[in-house]
């Protein structure tokens, strides 16, 4: 990036939280092309905006942006063992405990849409102890929030979670976690609030 382009983001004003969106057409080609992978990751046409906040964010690293591009893709239902519902209980969990209103209240909304039962969703964001019929969301919500909060797994659990998940579901469980962390952490880092309500 140029100083001049470098000197007017900086000058502009923050349109994500404390960060100053950059302009598609100010991209440069590498900041182009990153938004390109982002946007095939995402399942978008060419030309649609950025999706989200951290992704927008995201631009000002191309680098970060076109490595994270194929995790995005891979995270999204239908490429990974979760289900849309299982992948939002996990996300709920994790979000409620960095605290981050953006991650929470989008999050709430995809668990909403993905059939989870709101006071399910309540309980989990606001950190309740919460049981579930289906023995995969079951093992999902307590390792998940088992390294949420202690950061460790007994031996009970993980027997459970590998005859119920399997290595691949745990391992996308994980991952998920760790994405979501990355999320969690920016939005916080630039004070992104939850959109207006109305």
């Amino acid at each position: 990036m140029s100083a001049d382009a470098k000197k007017a983001v900086s000058q502009a004003q923050p349109t994500v939280g404390r960060f100053a969106e950059i302009p598609s057409d100010q991209y440069t080609p590498e900041q182009q092309e990153a938004y390109r992978t982002l946007i095939e990751a995402e399942g978008l046409k060419p030309g649609a905006a950025l999706p989200s906040a951290p992704l927008k964010i995201w631009m000002s690293n191309p680098k970060v942006s076109k490595a994270l591009a194929p995790l995005i893709w891979y995270l999204h239902p239908g490429h990974f063992s979760l289900s849309p519902r299982e992948r939002e209980l996990a996300v709920c969990i994790l979000a409620s405990k960095w605290h981050t209103p953006y991650t929470i209240y989008a999050h709430e909304t995809f668990a909403k849409n993905s059939g989870m039962p709101p006071e399910m969703i309540d309980a989990v964001i606001s950190g309740l102890p919460a049981s579930f019929v289906n023995e995969r969301e079951q093992v999902i919500y307590e390792m998940a929030s088992a390294l949420a909060d202690s950061r460790w797994i007994s031996k009970g659990l993980y027997d459970r979670a590998v005859k119920v998940l399997g290595h691949t579901g745990i391992t996308d469980v994980t991952v998920l976690m760790g994405f979501y962390t990355a999320v969690s952490l920016t939005v916080a880092f630039y004070d992104v609030p939850a959109p207006l309500q109305g």
